[in-house]
């Protein structure tokens, strides 16, 4: 089997992250140029060295207006990933590409979002007429993301005899870890099965605790190769695997309808990932899964083969998924308690993790596992010390 061509030769060398909040007053643009700056100050990188762009497709700041801003050199590499929660770690997996093919020497990858206003949300100006896919969901209800995971959750309880208990375990144990990152949304709100089963309903079986913030923010990366990065301030975080994925009945609810609605995105990208990896599932040491909603962590937990179909619910107890468990995940609070950037905090989380200054950090932690959405064309990275 021919090697990788990532494998190991490219390291995150810097981290910036704007405050998280509600309605705060910046731009996406301002917060997209206050993460970059933040990050470059990180990795003591000059911003005319950066001359490599990675970005999302749904990303509203474009790359002129970064490097205008912010005083970049010339571009050589710009690439963008498309199906948002399904994209961020696929930034990462182009900038370092951007870097081994020889394209760029510096390259930088963001996300910046704003959507704590309900009208900042796309689903709040659905059009009273549609057409394409959408014609067999919304007119009968099925409008935003929760709707949709939720026909999925309820045929998964079917299935493998799941229950909200399980979900529970997956918040508690996000909220868990925001309590201890002072920078977290949730930091300072406990959260217990008390307080998770009284949540109003959002759409059945799904209830407020199982859903992400919506919140405003900004998140980047600096990565270099293997050999700078030994040069730079902090301790290089490489990238030690990528992978991808696509089924062939991907798309909203497309999966719900084919063969296997349980062989998810996370199947394939999984493959990929673990294919020329030195880690496996089961010596991966701290993850950090995609969690817009609780039930994809479930999902997560066999798609990437830290359990059998079925089994990720029972995987879940006994305080698993917290810190000092088998698998902590999400030690940053994630999606549902730290703040929501499409998964980009779990990047910044995962760098934090394996320099060893997580505010829930794993002792000794040599492999981190970073998801993105299993309920979209979805990406995948491993990174490690």
């Amino acid at each position: 089997m021919e090697p990788s061509i990532i494998k190991d030769r490219v390291a995150i060398v810097g981290i910036g992250e704007t405050r998280v909040g509600k309605a705060l007053q910046a731009s996406e643009q301002e917060l997209t140029c206050q993460a970059i700056a933040a990050a470059l100050a990180d990795a003591g990188i000059d911003p005319k060295e950066v001359d490599g762009l990675s970005s999302f497709s749904i990303e509203t700041t474009d790359e002129e207006a970064v490097s205008r801003n912010l005083g970049l050199g010339d571009l050589t590499y710009f690439v963008r990933s498309p199906h948002g929660g399904g994209g961020g770690c696929a930034t990462v997996g182009y900038a370092a590409m951007g870097l081994v093919t020889g394209q760029a020497r510096v390259t930088v990858a963001w996300r910046a979002r704003k959507r704590s206003k309900p009208e900042q949300r796309p689903w709040m100006g659905t059009a009273p007429r549609v057409k394409d896919r959408l014609m067999w969901t919304n007119p009968f209800g099925i409008i935003r993301p929760v709707d949709e995971l939720a026909l999925f959750f309820r045929r998964y309880m079917h299935e493998w005899g799941a229950t909200r208990e399980h979900l529970c375990n997956i918040a508690m144990a996000c909220r868990a870890h925001a309590n201890r990152k002072p920078e977290s949304i949730m930091y300072g709100r406990t959260l217990d099965r008390d307080t998770y089963f009284s949540g109003r309903w959002i759409c059945d079986p799904l209830s407020l605790y199982d859903c992400c913030l919506e919140t405003d923010l900004a998140q980047a990366v600096v990565m270099v190769s293997a050999d700078r990065a030994k040069d730079c301030p902090n301790k290089p975080v490489y990238l030690h695997s990528f992978g991808q994925g696509i089924t062939i009945d991907s798309g909203m609810l497309g999966s719900l309808f084919g063969v296997n609605p349980m062989h998810t995105q996370g199947y394939i990208a999984a493959e990929m990932l673990y294919r020329y990896s030195d880690f496996k599932a089961s010596n991966i040491d701290v993850a950090q899964l995609y969690d817009s909603f609780t039930p994809w962590v479930l999902q997560q937990l066999e798609s990437y083969g830290f359990c059998k179909p079925g089994e990720a619910g029972s995987f879940s107890e006994n305080g698993t998924l917290e810190l000092g468990g088998r698998l902590p995940i999400n030690t940053g609070g994630g999606s549902l308690s730290d703040g929501y950037s499409h998964g980009y905090n779990h990047i910044i989380e995962g760098v934090k993790q394996m320099r060893g200054t997580s505010t829930a950090q794993v002792a000794d932690a040599q492999s981190c596992l970073i998801t993105s959405s299993d309920g979209a064309p979805t990406s995948a990275i491993i990174l490690r010390n």
